[in-house]
Formats: structure tokens, C-alpha cells, sequence
């Protein structure tokens, strides 16, 4: 058995969980927020048999895309003889960070 851990931005994980969901599978969603992009991300833990782990990546890849956003630090910072202008940086989001682990011992009390 393997733990699968997904991390993924707010803004693709409606669409995942369908997916999972449609193939079958259960997980445990934690949701979080912050972060400089000032977006949330949610990890979605997933227990799955050895056999059916490729179906779970390829859900993963197939609901989770990247995408590319400009974004500025929140507020411009100034002293007494000069002032910093927030510049515009491209980020690339989205997508999934994924952790598979091994599953030693599986039971429920």
C-alpha cells in the first residue's frame, strides 16, 4: 500500500477531487492559506493499493495545471532618502507537489 500526498493549489483542487472521486478513490483534504501569492493550497492525503497508484498520478497530472501570474510585493517600502517600487515578477502556480510514501502497517481502531 502507498500514502499519497498532494499538495495543490486552491484553484485546481475542485477539479481533482472530482477526478479521485470519480475513479474511486478516498482521501483527506486539509486546506491551508497564505504564503507571499497570498493563495490557499489544500493537501489531499490519499491511501491506495500498489496496482492502482499509476491511476492515481495520471488523475493528478491530468486535474492539476500550471499557470503563469504576474504578481508584486504587497506594499511599496520607503526611508528617509529613497523609496523601493514593488516590480512586477512572473511566478509559475498550480500544478501539484506529490509524495508517495510506503505504507508499513494499515489498520483501524
Amino acid at each position: 500500500m502507498k500514502l499519497v500526498l498532494a499538495i495543490v493549489q486552491d484553484e485546481d483542487v475542485r477539479r481533482l477531487m472530482d477526478g479521485l472521486t470519480e475513479g474511486g478513490f478516498s482521501f483527506t483534504r486539509i486546506a491551508s492559506t497564505g504564503g507571499f501569492l497570498r493563495s490557499g493550497n489544500t493537501t489531499l492525503i490519499i491511501g491506495v493499493e500498489d496496482d492502482k497508484l499509476e491511476d492515481v498520478i495520471s488523475i493528478i497530472e491530468k486535474k492539476c495545471k500550471t499557470r503563469d501570474r504576474i504578481i508584486t510585493s504587497p506594499t511599496p517600502m520607503g526611508g528617509a532618502t529613497d523609496i523601493f517600487l514593488p516590480q512586477a515578477v512572473e511566478v509559475t502556480i498550480g500544478g501539484a507537489t506529490v509524495f508517495v510514501l510506503d505504507v508499513e502497517k494499515f489498520f483501524r481502531i
